[in-house]
């Protein structure tokens, strides 16, 4: 199962302190907007997520149909497959994708430990 891009969505409570911070690490705005409370950093292919007031916990996020510089791939396994994978294996969905629908869409799953895992196609 092709998932494309991974990043780590990071609940935080200051953004300008969290943006600092990582960029002391090496890392660069790639994308987001400080003023509506979001931005993503990219250091390398590594992608960190920073979101101020928007969500309670860390998210694993990943990109089907992209990779880590936000292009579109051209093979990549569709939202809703991945969605029919998970439920064929009995894999609990906390939102799911409409499978009458195409192109953008997004699930939802929690691991064992409870850690959400968002898997969020932009094309």
């Amino acid at each position: 199962m092709k998932l494309g891009a991974f990043s780590i969505s990071l609940a935080v409570k200051d953004i300008h302190k969290s943006k600092q911070f990582y960029e002391t690490l090496g890392f660069t705005v790639f994308a987001g907007d400080i003023e509506r409370n979001y931005l993503i950093m990219k250091n390398g292919n590594a992608l960190v997520g920073l979101f101020q007031g928007m969500f309670e916990n860390n998210i694993l996020t990943f990109n089907p149909g992209w990779d880590e510089n936000a292009n579109t791939l051209e093979q990549f396994d569709d939202v809703r497959d991945i969605q029919k994978h998970l439920k064929s294996n009995d894999i609990k969905l906390e939102n799911e994708a409409d499978e009458s629908s195409s192109g953008p869409a997004s699930l939802v799953v929690l691991d064992p430990d409870g850690n959400a895992v968002l898997i969020d196609q932009h094309v």
